[in-house]
């Protein structure tokens, strides 16, 4: 069955319109500037979707998480919680060159997601084994966790 995945497209979209005011900051929202939140999120969506696509699906295993109930049924991920893990820092200077590649590759690997069996996965670090419909998902709340964060910063900043 195909995943609607107009909510994904929409909020990459989203995120292109803010790539022009990357520099904006505001610390009474977050310590980071748009660029930091732009370039996270991006590279979430492109290694998480690079981690479905090379899964093995009979390596899949359902298993039981708290957390992922109450953030999946509240589809709201609290603010300063958790750390990211390394591989999805973005790195020192970011460039707007950057932006616009991962956004660009962000793009094509959203259109992908359907093509990838439904035991696809994912390891999440606090959520465990992630199919590929928990997945797609995760991916709209962690999103829109972030876009909720550069709304704020540029309409204080």
């Amino acid at each position: 069955m195909a995943l609607n995945l107009d909510l994904l497209q929409a909020q990459l979209n989203e995120m292109k319109e803010y790539i022009s005011e990357k520099d904006i900051k505001n610390s009474s929202v977050s310590s980071a500037p748009v660029e930091w939140h732009l370039s996270h999120s991006l590279k979430v969506i492109n290694n998480i979707i690079s981690s479905l696509e090379s899964s093995h699906p009979g390596n899949f295993k359902k298993e039981f998480s708290f957390w992922k109930v109450v953030i999946f049924l509240t589809r709201k991920i609290p603010r300063g919680r958790a750390r990211s893990p390394k591989a999805v820092l973005p790195p020192e200077d970011i460039t707007l060159e950057h932006l616009k590649g991962e956004w660009s590759k962000a793009k094509q690997n959203v259109s992908l997601i359907n093509s990838f069996p439904g035991k696809a996965h994912f390891e999440h670090p606090y959520f465990k084994h992630l199919d590929r419909n928990q997945t797609k998902k995760f991916l709209e709340i962690h999103t829109e966790h972030h876009l909720k964060i550069i709304r704020e910063i540029l309409e204080k900043g």
